[in-house]
């Protein structure tokens, strides 16, 4: 056998080893999951439905969307949402304290219809620039990037310039929307893109403005499968999820 498949066969052993610990029988575990991590999920969640025999079911929203859901009383198995989200619900008694962990961090990109002209975001200036210019800027009302660029508008100056030209597209179709003409310039997590024909990724928020956005994820209070739920969470921060993390446009966190 190569060496290159000793160590992806060494590296995989390892992550069934970090998820199969804590639970001898297999369980459903339903997480909560800011649509941000889609894609990492879609790919990590099967390989550990397979190391442990458990079963996800991932409901994928807005993190706005989830949180009403879990202050309504929704039972969950693992949340994973925006940091701040997180740890308000720890503070209220929704998520056990000792479970809550960090998972990884995304900045914010531009997303611009294909062919169209490239426009600059090289710097803050430019980059005001730009969304001054600019026909229809879009991005989700209730996602983890409307809240940062509330305060990013309000830095640069131009709340009231922005309001009549900011759209909404339905969630998850944020991509789409530039694609189909609908808004010029979208914004959105470098992690949440997904190419589609029509649309492409220009390139994050210059370094000034930039946000990273963080996510941690924490098991319910009233979780039926707690330790299940501890078992994911460890098998997202094990060493063999940050090759995934960095191909989905995220970034692990680092002690």
């Amino acid at each position: 056998m190569k060496i290159g498949s000793l160590v992806v066969a060494a590296v995989f052993g390892l992550m069934m080893l970090l998820a199969r610990g804590v639970a001898a029988e297999a369980a459903e575990v339903k997480v909560l999951c800011a649509r941000a991590l889609e894609s990492v999920m879609n790919e990590l969640g099967p390989r550990f439905e397979r190391a442990t025999g458990h079963q996800l079911m991932i409901q994928f929203d807005t993190v706005g969307v989830l949180k009403r859901q879990i202050d309504a009383g929704e039972r969950f198995e693992v949340a994973i949402l925006i940091t701040p989200l997180i740890d308000d619900l720890v503070k209220a008694g929704k998520i056990a304290a000792g479970t809550r962990a960090d998972v990884a961090r995304s900045g914010i990109g531009v997303i611009v219809r294909t062919g169209a002209p490239k426009p600059d975001i090289n710097s803050a200036d430019a980059f005001k620039h730009t969304l001054l210019n600019a026909k229809a800027v879009s991005f989700q009302k209730e996602g983890a990037t409307a809240i940062y660029l509330e305060t990013l508008f309000e830095r640069l100056g131009i709340t009231e310039q922005m309001k009549p030209k900011t759209k909404m597209p339905p969630a998850g179709r944020g991509v789409e929307f530039v694609a189909e003409g609908e808004s010029e310039l979208g914004l959105m997590t470098i992690s949440s893109f997904e190419p589609v024909p029509g649309a492409e990724l220009l390139g994050p928020l210059p370094a000034e403005l930039q946000s990273y956005i963080g996510y941690s994820a924490g098991v319910g209070t009233a979780a039926k499968e707690a330790e299940a739920g501890k078992a994911l969470i460890n098998f997202l921060k094990a060493p063999a999820a940050v090759p995934v993390l960095k191909a989905k446009g995220m970034e692990p966190f680092t002690p």
